[in-house]
């Protein structure tokens, strides 16, 4: 069996070669989503992953060293497959428990339908850091907060917009957060300088966003006009069908609190849907085979209301096998790709064409971008540019704290915004944004999520003007040193345009 530190091939792939598979892979896909209208993107990333396997035997690979590749990165991301089961547990559970009906309840009770979007984006936002996962929240509250939009005639794609915002944003600066930590960790830097220096494009794109969300909700929802017959049937319909009461919200408040005190994501979750079933046990009378129902196949109730049914009728295990299924397609699509050489090949022919720092960044942000849209998988579209582009920034004198901003933006914020991705899948199934049965319309949600595209797009703003873009500190260059890397003293010294040499040694699989 191949060492681990065993590098991937001694025989690399053409570009030509390495970009076949890419460029099929997404041809087969456009086909599937606009020619047949079928938004299951499950095949196309499947036989995707059977073209890379078709490159990588002519590149002299064995099938077993493929599967290696596929299964290791399936592997790394198993963390969040179990998030995503958890989820699905306590999607179905707080419903039965009356937690998710009370936080709908008191939301159309208590907010402002003009104020709306602009409150669901911050509240996303604190629970998000709060937890450390955005899928985590996506999936409670995100819900929930869906439930008091439709309550007020907002559209969904708004909604959800102002979720994955708010969700994505904990996800990006979070401590607690897995791709938080996997950014500086590929790169060589520290969790917490990596949060400091995401803030000159996290705070101006939240700060938009919420005034996108506010001048919205001003103009484009007439909050005089709402429907408070509507508002007034579904909350009736609430208090008919579950005991609402404020202390249904502990099983919420467990869950924060345990992230709080930094207990890891999965204990924390299972532990909410342990709450929620002894609190739907007490209060809603429920019996232990329909919680194990509910958890295993969701929640289901006729309420007569259909805005109130569709909400409701969701979550379980069960819920989360088209996302589940799709996100180990995608994940193997990208450990192949990456297995066989093709995403560095990629990578390399990139990086022969830069110079500078402006254009290094730059590319930084795009690869991420790019493997995102190709591999379907946040972790890839980090770990990979993060070990490529490294030793780029080191030859150019700049922190390499540039490049973890660069591919935390590029990998995590825009993973929800690409539908086949594995962020992109989990929001449209969580949200019940309906893709699947080919309400297109809602994928409008995309460029309504403001705070996911502004961050890397001022990111590169700073890259193009050197603010906010520092170079390496002194305690960086030593580091470089002992550790043997090449490190120019000052980029102007380096020639015209930063002309240094990159070195770029192939990462081990």
């Amino acid at each position: 069996m191949t060492s681990p530190t065993t590098s991937i091939s001694d025989k690399q792939p053409s570009l030509l070669l390495a970009l076949t598979p890419v460029v099929l892979t997404l041809l087969v896909l456009g086909v599937q989503l606009f020619y047949f209208g079928d938004f299951t993107p499950h095949i196309p990333l499947a036989i995707g992953m059977a073209i890379t396997g078709l490159v990588g035997i002519k590149l002299g690979f064995t099938w077993k060293h493929i599967e290696e590749g596929i299964f290791h990165v399936i592997h790394v991301s198993l963390p969040s497959v179990s998030v995503l089961i958890c989820v699905g547990m306590i999607i179905g559970v707080w419903i039965a428990s009356g937690t998710v009906p009370t936080l709908i309840y008191y939301g159309l009770t208590l907010l402002s339908p003009n104020i709306f979007l602009a409150a669901a984006m911050l509240l996303c936002s604190v629970v998000s850091v709060s937890l450390g996962t955005s899928w985590g929240t996506v999936g409670t509250v995100g819900l929930a907060l869906m439930g008091i939009g439709a309550g007020f005639d907002i559209p969904m794609y708004w909604t959800a917009g102002a979720v994955v915002s708010g969700a994505f944003f904990g996800d990006k600066v979070s401590p607690l957060s897995d791709t938080t930590n996997l950014a500086p960790a590929v790169t060589g830097t520290d969790v917490f300088s990596h949060i400091k220096n995401m803030m000159p494009t996290t705070i101006p794109s939240m700060l938009i966003a919420f005034a996108i969300y506010l001048v919205a909700g001003f103009t484009l929802i007439d909050g005089d006009a709402a429907s408070f017959d509507k508002i007034n049937a579904i909350t009736a319909a609430l208090q008919a069908n579950f005991t609402i009461s404020v202390w249904l919200l502990l099983p919420a408040v467990l869950v924060i609190v345990l992230a709080v005190k930094r207990m890891p994501p999965i204990p924390s979750l299972f532990a909410g849907a342990l709450a929620g079933a002894l609190t739907a046990m007490v209060t809603q009378g429920a019996g232990a085979h329909e919680l194990l129902t509910y958890a295993n196949s969701g929640y289901s109730i006729d309420t007569g209301i259909a805005t109130i049914d569709s909400l409701l009728n969701r979550g379980g295990i069960q819920s989360m096998m088209w996302t589940i299924s799709l996100v180990l397609i995608a994940l193997g699509f990208g450990g192949a790709l990456e297995k066989t050489g093709c995403l560095e090949t990629i990578i390399r022919a990139i990086m022969t064409k830069v110079r500078s720092f402006k254009g290094v960044q730059t590319a930084a942000v795009c690869t991420s971008v790019s493997t995102n849209l190709v591999a379907g998988d946040p972790y890839l579209s980090i770990a990979l540019p993060g070990r490529m582009y490294a030793p780029t920034y080191r030859g150019l004198g700049y922190s390499t704290l540039n490049l973890s901003r660069a591919i935390e933006e590029g990998g995590t914020l825009v993973s929800p915004l690409i539908p086949w991705n594995a962020g992109g899948a989990f929001v449209i199934s969580a949200l019940g944004l309906g893709i699947v049965e080919g309400n297109v319309e809602n994928l409008l949600y995309i460029p309504l999520a403001f705070a996911c595209w502004l961050s890397p797009v001022i990111g590169l703003v700073y890259a193009q003007t050197g603010l906010f873009s520092p170079r390496a500190s002194e305690e960086e260059r030593l580091l470089w040193q002992e550790q043997g890397e090449a490190v120019a003293t000052d980029l102007g010294a380096a020639g015209p345009a930063g002309d240094v040499p990159a070195p770029s040694p192939r990462p081990s699989s």
